[in-house]
């Protein structure tokens, strides 16, 4: 069995939001940008989805124009269309007409079978404050991880 492959990943995404509900989605996407994904050239940090007309698109999505595409290259930030069941979109336009609540994808990989996915999270945006919170708890347990470590030898 094969392992999954990432290809991109959302760092920042758990530090500015809480996550609530990740789904996998698939990506339609045409051939040269298949091959500049499967290289790395893919980038999701400042990407976010919209539901418009009962389907998901991914807008920010920055792929690299492959090298050998020439004139068969698309734009690198076009808006890219998610594939996902109608139910599952139903519940996510459920979700975004709360407040406050927003699409955020967090990685793109290759999965077991060879297909090219994007996991897409519900997040709900952190205030200032909430940021301090998690940093102040992630320091907390790396100090915490150090004591015992050191103890223990």
């Amino acid at each position: 069995m094969a392992e999954i492959k990432l290809l991109a990943q959302n760092k920042k995404a758990w530090h500015d939001y809480f996550i609530e509900e990740t789904y996998e989605a698939g990506l339609e996407l045409y051939g040269t940008e298949v091959k500049s994904i499967r290289g790395g050239k893919v980038s999701i940090k400042e990407s976010y989805a919209e539901i418009k007309n009962g389907e998901v698109f991914v807008l920010g999505m920055n792929v690299t124009p492959y090298d050998f595409g020439n004139r068969y290259n698309q734009d690198p930030l076009r808006v890219r269309k998610l594939l996902l069941h109608r139910r599952e979109i139903a519940k996510l336009l459920n979700y975004t007409t709360r407040e406050g609540y927003t699409l955020v994808p967090l990685k793109v990989y290759i999965n077991e079978r060879g297909l090219m996915k994007m996991q897409l999270a519900v997040a709900k945006g952190k205030k200032l404050y909430d940021k301090r919170d998690t940093l102040a708890k992630k320091d907390a347990e790396r100090h915490i991880q150090k004591t015992l470590k050191a103890y223990n030898q």
